[in-house]
């Protein structure tokens, strides 16, 4: 009698706990595994234990929404077989049907490391007037392979432009060890959440109002780990009326982002806060930068790189990576383009 698969649990539990579409689950590796499988009632309590039972989502759970489907499916999976029932799923359903919903939610993203990054998310994909309180799949493509280069991080001041609710810059501190990292955005709300992650995850900020200093910044210790010791800034940073000098004052080695390129009206805001970087170096060597977008739009898309092409910044696409360490499906309209200033 054949196996079940190996590391099935942990394809559903890292899809799981960073709250993918359901339907991008191994549904079939489970349904094959649940028909030649010896005991199906252990290998759905395994997965059970590595998803809802897991310490990452207890403290920090998914969608109740989210986890009522994911366990509806698997009962549908055990009662499609043979097999006893499996109390702990019943009870596991009767919990989460009891929860109220809740427009805020988490996702939690297993690194190549062991480490995790934990997100607090809006539920919806367009929350107070900003699509920022969420990660999109660029952030995670950007993530992926700064997790392959990491030599392009470390030691060096990371400057990242639109870092949402900050999936991209925390994976990197905790893997890149970077000298200096500046998470910005411009928009309040996506601001306090961003916040609000960077400490979840055992950065500590600087004092709001010393965006632009480069005081060090001790990663507390959390979650039972201690983070690198990268200062982290938090800076609001609006790209049509950000100065030269105030770039100039970052000293920014590595300028990256992540899903900017979606509006076709910010496009000419990003390009000029782009240019001022290019004449904001003094004496220093200009930012390597690097742009990550997922192509929804191939007229937009375009669109940026003929704004890119008339201001004389230079471009080249970085070949992705052939696999997500920490998801396992790869998106194929997500490019990574590599700017000379």
């Amino acid at each position: 009698m054949a196996e079940p698969l190996p590391g099935l649990a942990l394809l559903f539990q890292r899809r799981f706990l960073a709250a993918r579409p359901l339907r991008s689950l191994p549904w079939p590796e489970l349904e094959q595994s649940l028909s030649t499988a010896p005991d199906s009632a252990a290998l759905l309590g395994d997965i059970l234990g590595k998803t809802i039972l897991h310490p990452l989502c207890v403290k920090y759970p998914p969608s109740a929404k989210y986890r009522r489907c994911f366990l509806t499916e698997l009962i549908k999976k055990l009662e499609s077989t043979a097999a006893e029932p499996l109390d702990e799923l019943y009870e596991a359903l009767a919990a989460v049907l009891k929860e109220e919903e809740s427009p805020h939610c988490y996702k939690n993203y297993i690194l190549p490391t062991g480490d995790s990054v934990s997100l607090g998310e809006s539920t919806a994909l367009i929350s107070g007037g900003t699509t920022g309180l969420v990660t999109w799949e660029a952030a995670l493509a950007l993530a992926q392979w700064a997790l392959h280069n990491p030599s392009v991080f470390r030691d060096r001041t990371i400057l990242e432009l639109g870092s949402g609710v900050g999936f991209t810059g925390i994976a990197i501190c905790k893997s890149c060890q970077p000298r200096t990292f500046i998470f910005s955005d411009c928009h309040p709300r996506v601001l306090r959440q961003l916040g609000e992650n960077i400490r979840l995850n055992g950065l500590t900020p600087e004092p709001d109002g010393t965006w632009s200093s480069q005081t060090q910044s001790q990663g507390q210790e959390g979650e039972g780990e201690k983070c690198q010791n990268t200062n982290v800034i938090v800076a609001e940073l609006d790209w049509s009326s950000v100065t030269e000098k105030q770039l100039l004052g970052l000293r920014a080695d590595v300028v990256i982002a992540a899903d900017v390129v979606y509006d076709p009206e910010i496009i000419s805001a990003l390009v000029g806060m782009l240019q001022k970087l290019s004449t904001s170096r003094a004496d220093r060597k200009a930012p390597e930068v690097f742009i990550a977008s997922t192509i929804r739009n191939p007229d937009t898309y375009q669109l940026f790189q003929a704004e890119l092409d008339k201001s004389g910044i230079k471009w080249q696409t970085i070949p992705a990576q052939s696999s997500c360490d920490f998801l396992y499906d790869v998106q194929p309209d997500v490019t990574i383009l590599q700017l000379f200033l």
